[in-house]
C-alpha cells in the first residue's frame, strides 16, 4: 500500500544515525519535530495507528532518497520537515508536554539552550525607539 511505503524505513538505530549525521544540516526545528514524533511513538500511551503515522514519516525522514534530497542547500529537508508536520498534526494529542520536555532535553544537549523568543503577544512590552 503506497501510504504506508516508508514505515519500513525506520529503525531506532537509523533514526539516531541520520540525526547524529545530519543535525547541524537539518537544523533545529527539523531536528524538534523528529524527537517530538520519536517520543510520541516510545510512550505507551500512544495507540498502534498513531505510532504507524510516526514511524511512516520518520521513515521518509530517514529514507536517503526523497523528493528533495537533503544534500540540496537551503532547501533539502523542507519535504522532511513537510510530511513530519502532516503527521505531527495527525498524532498531536500523543505530542504531550512530556514528550516535549524530552525533545527539549535532547535539543539542548546538541545545539545548547534554545534562544529565547520575544513575546509579541497583547499586554507585551513595546521597546520605545
Amino acid at each position: 500500500m503506497e501510504r504506508f511505503r516508508y514505515l519500513g524505513e525506520y529503525s531506532a538505530a537509523r533514526f539516531w544515525r541520520k540525526l547524529a549525521g545530519h543535525a547541524k544540516s537539518a537544523g533545529r526545528t527539523t531536528l524538534e519535530k523528529a524527537l517530538y514524533l520519536f517520543y510520541a511513538a516510545q510512550s505507551p500511551n500512544t495507540p498502534a495507528w498513531a505510532k504507524r503515522v510516526i514511524y511512516g514519516a520518520l521513515g521518509y525522514f530517514i529514507f536517503p532518497l526523497d523528493a528533495i534530497p537533503d544534500l540540496a542547500p537551503m532547501i533539502g529537508y523542507t519535504d522532511d520537515l513537510g510530511v513530519m508536520m502532516a503527521a505531527l498534526a495527525t498524532v498531536a494529542l500523543y505530542v504531550t508536554p512530556e514528550v516535549k520536555a524530552q525533545a527539549r532535553r535532547k535539543l539542548e544537549q546538541w545545539f545548547g539552550a534554545a534562544p529565547a523568543r520575544a513575546d509579541t503577544g497583547p499586554g507585551a512590552k513595546r521597546v520605545q525607539s
